[in-house]
Formats: structure tokens, C-alpha cells, sequence
């Protein structure tokens, strides 16, 4: 007969955990595919048959007529076409420029608390409120003749100075570029106050310690902090001067002579004047790609720079 205390036992296996699969909610789902699907539906599938159409002839009536790379052909043999593509190059630099260093400026400016700050800022971000055919309209009263424009030059005692700012071609394209950057320059602001809002002031405090002067602490210590504030604005800025249509139609309508014609609004005269939609697709797909190429030249030349560093 075995005794019990010699009697030895095996320690039970402990159990292994079959991992579960947590299941996602079904409205979680219908949360997640909702705005998916508006999104496929209003953006993505109209992306693409715009991409179709610019291998067609069309007038909206019927079924699209195939073309080949016809409207590519005459598109790039365009000359109207070309004063459009320069404007916009002018316009990217100096609305991009312009809005840039502005924006960045005034925040350096209004970064520190002090009396009448809140006052500055929100009267600076106010005209962001404004639609861009508003601030067209109100911009174009001010270039009028007896104008704010004109009237403050007369004041200053620079009536030499005083023209039809809309009506002169060599002027009107100016005109509007100072119209979209006087709006535009309160939005650019508030990005690089949240930017600047981040930056650590230990390290600012050290550098001033060390001796660095303003101009230092600013390209060494507070510049490197807002790279990615950098790519948003750069991403914001080139999408904007690319696609402007809403102010340069409100206050010239790309006139006078085509001078202030941007990609955007031939192709909305091509496409809903002249109902020639195969050729305003072209056009189209041509603004797509150059905004496209900026940002990701942009993002690979940041993203090269924050690996070298």
C-alpha cells in the first residue's frame, strides 16, 4: 500500500490564454464608414472623373467623346494658357512670400503677453472671417477711383501715384495679390503663434544666458522648433495660391487683357462659359499636379533635413 506522503503529484499545466480578438462596435463602424463613403463620393470619385475627362471632348450633354492627350496638346500650345500658368508662378511667390513673412512676423510680435495683445490678434485673424468674394467686393471699392486707395495717396501728397489700380494692367494683378494677402496673413499668424506657443523658453532663456542676441535665438533655437509648424503653412499656403479663384473673379474676373487670368479662372471659363469640359479637366489635372509636386518636394526636403539633423 502506498503512503500518501511518499505519494508525489504533478503540478497541473498552467492554462495558456488564447488571445481574443476585440471586437470593434458596430457603430464605431458606421461611424468610421460614413464619412468615408461621403468622402469617396465627393471628393475621390469626382478627382477621378475629372482625370477621365480630360482625355475627352465634352459639353456636359451626351456621353464624354474620346480624345487622347488632344486637350494636353492644345492646353500646353495655349497661350492663353501660359499668361495663366506666370500669373500663377507670380502669384504663388508673392502671395506665399508675403503671407509667410507677415504671419510670422506679427507673431513674433504678438507672442509675449501684454496690454491689448488679445485686441491685436483678433483684429489681425478678423479679416479670415470674410468670405474671398466678400474681401474681393471690399477691396474693390477701395481701388475705385475716388477710392480709400487713391484718397489717402492724394493726402499724403502723392497724387502722382493715383490710377485706376483694377482697370491698368501692368498694376491690377498687384492689386489683387495685396487684397488675398491681407486676409490671408491673420490665418498665417495664428499658426505660428500655436507654433511658437510650443517652443521651449529654456532653451531661449539659456541662449540669452550665453550671450546670443535676438537674431540668434530666433534662426538657432526657435526656427528649428517650428519645422512642423513649417510644413503645415507651407502645405496651406501652396494649396491656396494654386486653387485662388474666388477674389481674383470677384474683383477683375482675370481681366483687364487676361493680366490677372489665373489657372483657376480659365478653367472656370473654359468649363462653365464656353462649356468645353474635356479642356477645363486638362486644366484641372494640371493644377492638381503642380500643387501636388511643391508639397512632396517639400516634405522629402524636410524629412532628408530632420534625418541629417
Amino acid at each position: 500500500m502506498t503512503s500518501a506522503a511518499t505519494t508525489t503529484s504533478r503540478p497541473a499545466a498552467p492554462r495558456r490564454r488564447v488571445p481574443t480578438r476585440r471586437q470593434v462596435p458596430w457603430p464605431v463602424w458606421g461611424f468610421l464608414l460614413l464619412p468615408a463613403a461621403i468622402e469617396v463620393g465627393l471628393v475621390f470619385w469626382p478627382a477621378l472623373n475629372s482625370f477621365y475627362l480630360s482625355f475627352t471632348q465634352w459639353g456636359g450633354v451626351g456621353p464624354p467623346e474620346p480624345v487622347g492627350i488632344a486637350n494636353y496638346e492644345n492646353l500646353f500650345a495655349d497661350p492663353v494658357f501660359h499668361q495663366a500658368l506666370r500669373n500663377n508662378v507670380i502669384w504663388a511667390v508673392g502671395f506665399g512670400g508675403l503671407s509667410v513673412v507677415g504671419g510670422l512676423i506679427l507673431a513674433l510680435a504678438l507672442n509675449r503677453p501684454r496690454r491689448g495683445v488679445g485686441l491685436y490678434r483678433s483684429a489681425i485673424f478678423l479679416p479670415m472671417v470674410f468670405s474671398l468674394a466678400v474681401t474681393g467686393l471690399f477691396w474693390r471699392v477701395q481701388y475705385q477711383p475716388d477710392g480709400t486707395v487713391n484718397t489717402s495717396l492724394g493726402l499724403l501728397g502723392l497724387g502722382d501715384l493715383e490710377r485706376q489700380w483694377l482697370a491698368d494692367p501692368d498694376t491690377a494683378l498687384y492689386a489683387v495679390l495685396i487684397a488675398a494677402v491681407w486676409r490671408q496673413v491673420g490665418y498665417i499668424m495664428v499658426l505660428y503663434l500655436a507654433g511658437l506657443k510650443s517652443c521651449d523658453p529654456a532653451l531661449q532663456d539659456a541662449s540669452a544666458v550665453d550671450g546670443a542676441g535676438p537674431w540668434q535665438r530666433f534662426r538657432y533655437v526657435i526656427w528649428p522648433q517650428l519645422r512642423g509648424v513649417n510644413t503645415v503653412v507651407f502645405a496651406v499656403t501652396v494649396i491656396e495660391a494654386v486653387r485662388t479663384f474666388d477674389i481674383v473673379w470677384a474683383m477683375t474676373g482675370g481681366g483687364p487683357y487676361r493680366s490677372t487670368e489665373l489657372l483657376s479662372t480659365y478653367m472656370f471659363q473654359q468649363g462653365f462659359t464656353f462649356l468645353n469640359l474635356g479642356y477645363a479637366s486638362a486644366l484641372a489635372v494640371v493644377i492638381f499636379a503642380l500643387a501636388i509636386v511643391f508639397i512632396i518636394t517639400y516634405l522629402v526636403r524636410a524629412t532628408r533635413q530632420e534625418v541629417e539633423s
